[in-house]
């Protein structure tokens, strides 16, 4: 029988991250050979992934990297069950080394295959599982590519990467606020230009609907009736809508006695409310549209234009569970 050294101890633990007591009995079992005990803890991980396949990986840690020049960034979740493995140090400095493997690939099916160690990521996953005791998983895998990216991350549970169209003076500030805005806001498109036509109508059906119930309660309490908008997007508003609200408020103007010389100093405003009013989809899910977190006086779209001749033109979001 070979004999078993605490420095094979050691170097086995320093490459799989497995406990020195699984180390030592895989180094026992397979008679001091390194590759075989790498192998026999693979399995084991096997065995412990397949008991614990069905359990959910709803914790872990968001991380993003950022290539050298800013032009490329990923952000990934690695995924564990529960918070305490999901806070440990060595669980996020794995998640820290599969994140820098995972900026030189387009695809979560590319980065599963790269090579980590010897083995592929998704193999590492499995002998990880084992080493743990907790099922791991790759649930998030994002990537951006533009002139300019910037990232954020919020407690390890949220991250953003947000792509910009020049390296303007303060790019970085500028990337980091609007991926801060992506992470709290969630927003789910960058433009109401984006939506699909089918959508905009569904949930425009779906919100009138909730409203006429709300109504109903409403009206039975002998309270405010809620306005029933006809329009929550921009998209919907095309210039014969607009045209139409425009007549509509130069007859309310009319019917209140203002004086038609000063219509042109008041039709502005109500035209802006028209507008603000039947675009809530836009304000909640449309990143330029939505109110800047940091001065709600300003909406995403003017902020970044005080940054001068820049756009954001792509972003995404991984988030844990």
């Amino acid at each position: 029988m070979a004999k078993i050294s605490a420095a094979d101890v050691k170097k086995l633990r320093d490459a799989t991250g497995a406990g020195m007591m699984d180390c030592k009995k895989a180094l026992v079992e397979a008679e001091g050979d390194f590759d075989k005990a790498i192998d026999i803890l693979r399995k084991k991980g096997q065995k412990i992934a397949a008991k614990r396949a069905d359990r959910e990986s709803t914790e872990g840690v968001a991380v993003t990297r950022i290539n050298d020049v800013n032009t490329e960034g990923v952000a990934i979740v690695l995924a564990c069950e529960t918070d305490f493995v999901g806070k440990n140090e060595k669980f996020v400095a794995l998640a820290g080394e599969f994140a820098d493997i995972a900026l030189n690939h387009d695809s979560k099916e590319s980065f599963l295959a790269a090579d980590f160690g010897g083995m592929s990521v998704a193999d590492k996953l499995v002998e990880q599982t084992g080493v743990i005791g907790e099922k791991l998983d790759i649930t998030a895998f994002e990537k951006i590519e533009a002139t300019y990216v910037g990232a954020y991350t919020h407690i390890g549970k949220i991250a953003a990467l947000v792509g910009l169209s020049a390296a303007v003076d303060n790019a970085e500030t500028l990337a980091k606020d609007i991926a801060m805005q992506v992470a709290s806001m969630g927003a789910t498109t960058l433009s109401y230009k984006d939506f699909d036509p089918a959508f905009v109508a569904s949930e425009t059906e779906a919100r009138i609907a909730e409203i006429e119930k709300e109504n109903i309660e409403l009206g039975r309490l002998g309270k405010t009736l809620k306005n029933v908008p006809k329009y929550i997007s921009m998209s919907q508003l095309s210039d014969e809508v607009l045209a139409e609200a425009e007549e509509a408020a130069k007859a309310e103007l009319a019917a209140e006695g203002k004086p038609e010389k000063i219509w042109d100093r008041i039709l502005p405003g109500k035209m802006e409310r028209f507008i603000s009013d039947n675009t809530t989809l836009d304000k909640e899910q449309c990143l330029l549209d939505q109110t800047f977190i940091k001065d709600d006086k300003k909406n995403v779209a003017e902020y970044v234009k005080t940054y001068g001749n820049v756009e954001v033109t792509g972003f995404k979001r991984v988030t844990l569970g």
